[in-house]
């Protein structure tokens, strides 16, 4: 009986929270839908916002190159941040701690710090700015996240399952494809997703090295608000949303992060 008034002040305390955290994004994609510029209610429903998105080159532009970005820095980190998790687990060297420890001040470090870092440091060796030189910033900060993610996983991986498939024949490349890549796969899918997230929603590092005409989302939608905000971009966020969510449910769909398929 006594537990009944603690359970009902968590159950309460915890539909603030959702509602603290998806009501502004219900609420966004509702105007997306309203014909009035200025958010008159009642809500007159049109999607006239979205016939205008389709003809904002701007917006267009600067979301493809968010994917275009973002899907390069996950395949780069993903891949780079597997093989050294696989390399942390499998092998002792020198410096191994300080290299394992070397992961976590990327993540602690201000944005803002990291990217007028990377600004100095891509103008002194003559990368630039521009696409690549986003792409590399963002593989730089999606792989710590990559590494820990993947690390955490394959820290149950029992090696003699690769010994037994050994004994039993198959060959080293067999011994990856078979064994040791489906157990990691799971931890794989999310530091991808990790990496994607960082990169796709990343603005300093952008803003700093993005070059004239040349954006990605973030920084289009900062440019726009600094000069009027209009629906579309609450469209386009809109559009977002319900991308970045039915990417979920299709991973989710395959696979429990608990680690079974």
């Amino acid at each position: 009986m006594k537990a009944r008034p603690t359970n009902m002040l968590a159950r309460i305390y915890l539909g603030l929270v959702l509602a603290f955290l998806y009501l502004p994004i219900l609420v966004m994609a509702a105007m997306s839908f309203n014909s009035s510029q200025f958010y008159m209610l009642p809500i007159d429903w049109t999607f006239d916002w979205y016939v205008k998105l389709a003809h904002n080159t701007r917006l267009l532009e600067s979301t493809r190159n968010s994917l275009l970005v973002a899907l390069a820095t996950t395949v780069i980190a993903s891949v780079l941040g597997t093989a050294a998790s696989i390399a942390f687990f499998r092998y002792d060297f020198r410096f191994k701690k300080v290299l394992q420890a070397a992961l976590f001040p990327p993540i602690a470090i201000p944005w803002l710090i990291t990217g007028t870092a990377m600004l100095l440091f891509f103008f002194w060796s003559g990368i630039g700015r521009g696409l690549h030189a986003m792409i590399l910033g963002h593989v730089a900060l999606a792989l710590p996240y990559v590494i820990i993610v993947v690390s955490a996983r394959i820290k149950g991986f029992d090696p003699d399952l690769e010994a037994a498939a050994r004994s039993l024949g198959a060959n080293p490349w067999q011994v990856i494809r078979h064994v040791t890549l489906p157990y990691l796969a799971p931890g794989f899918i999310a530091g991808a997703l990790f990496a994607f997230a960082v990169s796709f929603d990343q603005f300093v590092i952008s803003y700093f090295l993005s070059v004239p005409g040349v954006s990605t989302l973030p920084v289009e939608i900062y440019t726009a608000i600094k000069k009027g905000f209009t629906p579309e971009i609450n469209a386009i966020s809109t559009l977002v949303i319900a991308f970045s969510i039915t990417l979920l449910v299709i991973v989710s769909r395959f696979y429990r992060f608990g680690g079974d398929r």
